[in-house]
């Protein structure tokens, strides 16, 4: 809009000072176009749909730890952790979220671009789910019991080693696989004695048990034996390799976001809840709750948040080699991890 006309009372403006107003302006401008060009973009492939577990992801958006970094980050759902790790060496994601386990199953199969850079759940997530009246307590119980698994799911593998480990008879447990949305309904009706999950979706079990007037019981794995990495996040070879600074401020965003949604789940779940609108914050709180054993534990305190420590680490491809029937030399799982962008 044209500036209004100056009055014979105005006093006369100096030109300087328009000159330097212009002047201000346009480096405020510039600075701005700059910093907005300075933002590095990094894609993000979770191993799965957005759900509790990952809420601290969406909080580094929202809670701007990511833009402090100068990160611009685009968060992709994922159909697991196999998907996750192809998409990663594919090329179509800079890094991404998964099962350590899937990354040394690929590279048993074959040679594979990607890296482990800091791990998650220092403790397996696997869990038996049951009713709280079914007096199933170990896995002994489960002989002549029913057992309903999801038809894609890490666990599958490891559940015949696990038993085997603790003297029960695989051949005498029924096994129906199933899609992982049915796996609750049929738990709750009583189709089934068990079912085998993570522990981060026991809250929305819980919930379907309490329609049906029952109560969930978890039985994790780790109290079995099962020791190990699981949730981890991985990087492509490339972005090590390309961008390193770029990936160092990435994890370090990426921890900042995490020790902030563990001290606050109600804004994490917000977070998600803000990008991820038919998200239920209740659900997706709980979720994130019932996670926080597998992040911080006597394991993470003792070694530290997203360290890797070398023993733990060939116990967990121990466990792989075995369930999937692999000579233990056939990787060397220190090869599979990269820990230099992890804080000091």
């Amino acid at each position: 809009p044209l500036a209004p006309a100056r009055t014979l009372q105005d006093p006369p403006t100096p030109r300087h000072s328009t000159s330097f107003k212009l002047s201000a302006r346009a480096a405020i401008l510039i600075a701005g176009g700059s910093a907005a060009q300075a933002a590095d973009k990094l894609t993000v492939q979770l191993d799965w749909l957005p759900g509790g577990d990952k809420s601290f992801v969406y909080a580094g958006v929202q809670q701007g730890f990511f833009k402090e970094e100068g990160l611009e980050v685009k968060i992709i759902p994922g159909r697991g952790s196999a998907d996750a790790v192809t998409k990663v060496a594919s090329g179509s994601a800079d890094v991404g979220f998964g099962g350590i386990s899937a990354l040394m199953m690929a590279a048993a199969e074959g040679k594979i671009p990607v890296k482990a850079v800091m791990s998650l759940y220092s403790k397996q997530p696997d869990a038996l789910f049951t009713r709280a009246d079914s007096k199933i307590k170990s896995l002994k119980d489960m002989e002549g019991k029913t057992v309903a698994m999801p038809t894609f799911s890490s666990s599958n593998a490891l559940w015949p080693i696990v038993l085997q480990k603790n003297g029960v008879d695989a051949s005498k447990i029924k096994v129906i696989k199933s899609d992982p949305a049915t796996l609750a309904p049929m738990l709750a009706q009583g189709r089934v004695d068990a079912t085998i999950n993570w522990v981060t979706v026991a809250p929305a079990f819980g919930a379907v048990l309490k329609q049906a007037s029952k109560d969930l019981s978890v039985l994790p794995w780790t109290q079995f034996g099962l020791d190990g990495y699981g949730w981890s996040v991985m990087a492509s070879d490339k972005t090590i390799k390309e961008r390193p600074e770029v990936l160092k401020r990435y994890v370090r965003a990426l921890t900042k976001s995490l020790e902030f949604s563990i001290q606050n789940p109600q804004k994490a779940a917000e977070s998600l809840k803000a990008q991820v609108p038919e998200a239920e914050v209740s659900v997706v709180k709980a979720e994130f709750e019932a996670s926080i054993p597998l992040l911080r534990n006597e394991i993470s305190q003792r070694d530290g948040l997203g360290k890797f420590e070398p023993k733990l680490l060939a116990s967990t491809w121990n466990w792989v080699a075995q369930s999937m029937s692999y000579d233990l030399k056939k990787i060397d799982p220190e090869t599979l991890v990269d820990r230099s962008f992890l804080s000091k």
